[in-house]
């Protein structure tokens, strides 16, 4: 086993900032240096001026008097504080806006917008607070849409259990319709327990910053009893395994992960062709134990292939599937726990979804 040198990595000074972050010090020295030159000018101009007019002497400037010394003080203090006020004001504008429109924002007006013009020193700002306006109006659009849709899909099988169970308090109701009947109950009702138990599972990861039971698992081992578990979805489909991989150990919370792979084989079963190959591979890469998930079916489009992992979204908008748009949400914040990446790629009538932990 070779032993792995230890590389410090020194981190990238950013020369552009440091520039703009200069050029804003400084601005503001300068100004104040300008204030208190102007402030100096003005009073020696209106005692000169004064001198001239013959209000006062010029002995009276030169003298060491306490009237004229405190007489001048004063007027610098007053003169100072009043420039410094207006350039304040002008100077500070940038800020005020920026405070304003975050006031707008928290309001939920994600319209919002600010633009600094030319001023290259709070580009950063105006570009940042820009993205995020964009990305929370983006959320709450999602958020709209998913009360809605959540709303469709929990009433619906409500209704479909209220009606049913109308049904069957029909005394002349011949066995088989029966048990007919009490077969979908059983299905509604199991569809309600999946949308609140994700619901549910999200709020409670979302809110986890850190692993806190890390243990040393088979994740092979753990990868086949998922399918199992899974087999009455993939048998009714007709779909023949491909299951292509030795034993992995690996070190992580064996509970979450456990309901990545669960998401990630039930969304690939949901969307697979009938009677298609639906593909498992485990391999190493780079230190990094990768997992492969492939069916053929409906393909995801380039525009969707990022959104697919953002909580709420939908990419079936007609509700042919079942869904909720909260599995894949759940399956990124998860993998991204335990220092892994996840992504999807749609080829030739393929789909795979690639996480490397």
């Amino acid at each position: 086993m070779k032993k792995e040198k230890k590389i410090l990595k020194v981190p990238k000074i950013n020369l552009e900032k440091q520039i703009d972050t200069a050029k804003f010090n400084l601005a503001f020295i300068l100004i104040v240096v300008i204030i208190q030159i102007c402030s100096v000018a003005i009073i020696v101009a209106t005692s000169f001026i004064l001198s001239e007019a013959g209000v006062i002497g010029s002995s009276t400037i030169t003298t060491n008097n306490p009237a004229i010394i405190v007489l001048t003080g004063l007027s610098s203090i007053i003169i100072g504080i009043g420039l410094a006020a207006i350039a304040a004001k002008f100077f500070m504008n940038p800020f005020k806006q920026l405070v304003e429109a975050m006031m707008r924002l928290s309001q939920g007006d994600y319209s919002t917008r600010i633009d600094f013009g030319n001023n290259n020193i709070l580009k950063e700002a105006e570009q940042g607070f820009n993205n995020l306006a964009t990305e929370l109006g983006q959320v709450e659009l999602l958020r709209a849409d998913f009360v809605n849709n959540f709303s469709h899909e929990f009433k619906t099988p409500i209704a479909s259990i209220s009606g049913l169970l109308e049904l069957l308090k029909r005394d002349d109701l011949t066995p088989e319709k029966r048990q007919e009947y009490i077969a979908v109950i059983e299905e509604e009702t199991h569809r309600l327990h999946e949308m609140s138990t994700n619901v549910l599972n999200l709020s409670k990861i979302e809110n986890e910053t850190s692993l806190k039971s890390v243990t040393r698992f088979n994740l092979s081992e753990q990868i086949r009893s998922c399918i199992v578990l899974l087999e009455k979805k993939w048998s009714k489909k007709n779909l023949s395994l491909s299951l292509d991989f030795d034993e992995y150990m690996i070190k992580g919370d064996e509970e979450m992960l456990k309901q990545v792979w669960i998401n990630l084989l039930d969304n690939a079963i949901k969307f697979a062709d009938e009677g298609s190959e639906l593909s498992v591979e485990l391999e190493d890469e780079e230190k990094k134990t990768v997992v492969k998930i492939t069916n053929t079916g409906v393909a995801i489009k380039d525009e969707e292939r990022e959104k697919i992992f953002n909580k709420f979204y939908q990419s079936d908008s007609t509700h042919n599937k079942e869904g909720n748009g909260i599995g894949l949400s759940i399956v990124k914040h998860i993998v991204v726990l335990h220092g892994g990446t996840i992504e999807a790629k749609s080829r030739n009538g393929k789909t795979t979804f690639t996480v490397k932990i």
